[in-house]
């Protein structure tokens, strides 16, 4: 199946990731160095692109500002377990993974991505039911890191929780009621961070099946951080504590 890439920035990640484009439209009179590098990375890679008129984009994207550029491209393509291992395997680093569990909205999806990309995070995983796809909104939110990531569906977090011990990772939960702050720990290596949705938070099953929970301390009247923000946190103290024990 195919989809349509908006922006800049999305689309030229694709060019530099792994998915086919098929086609770029870009907007008559669309110019500037930005556009002039994405075009001729087009060319370098064989993509076919030609200038449209701006009504002809506006038909062809609706849910969003499609900055003056479309692509045509395949649909994300979704990997294993086992691929995800492999990679971590072949970075000479410690396994990283991030289990995604019921993160419905696309922009918190798409920032966690991007966050778990500069991170180093080897790859992700997420439910195949009540947790948002790999959607072109996803993709535009994560400015296009997406295409860098393996990311794998499950269908049974429990049991791919079950796997990963297996394989030797500790799996560590953010959740507000964890036993201690996330900053005030050893958190073990090779891991596997849980992050819950924006609403229930981790699922009671996937929690209990967890080495770990920490939390984040709130000491305002709020008492919840946004989804893609808590993982931000703990995502990097992991980074941090790795990088001061080279």
């Amino acid at each position: 199946m195919q989809e349509k890439l908006a922006g800049v920035n999305s689309i030229m990640e694709a060019l530099n990731g792994r998915r086919k484009i098929h086609k770029i439209f870009v907007q008559e009179g669309r110019g500037g160095k930005r556009i002039e590098e994405l075009l001729k990375l087009a060319e370098k890679r064989g993509v076919y692109w030609q200038y449209v008129d701006r009504q002809r984009l506006d038909q062809m994207y609706t849910q969003a500002n499609h900055q003056g550029i479309i692509a045509q491209v395949d649909s994300f393509a979704y990997s294993s377990i086992e691929e995800i291992m492999e990679k971590a395997a072949l970075s000479g680093r410690e396994a990283f993974i991030l289990i995604l569990d019921g993160i419905e909205d696309p922009q918190n999806m798409g920032s966690i991505m991007r966050t778990a990309e500069c991170a180093g995070v080897h790859g992700i995983i997420i439910p195949r039911h009540n947790n948002s796809e790999i959607t072109p909104a996803v993709v535009r939110a994560s400015a296009g890191a997406v295409e860098h990531m393996l990311v794998a569906r499950e269908t049974n977090l429990v049991n791919t929780i079950k796997t990963l011990k297996k394989n030797g990772l500790w799996i560590v939960a953010a959740d507000m009621d964890g036993e201690q702050d996330y900053f005030r720990c050893r958190i073990p290596t090779p891991t596997a961070l849980v992050v819950g949705g924006e609403g229930q938070g981790i699922r009671r099953l996937v929690k209990e099946n967890c080495d770990m929970v920490l939390r984040i301390p709130m000491i305002g009247s709020i008492q919840s951080l946004n989804a893609s923000v808590a993982a931000g946190l703990i995502i990097y103290e992991v980074l941090r504590q790795r990088q001061i024990n080279l």
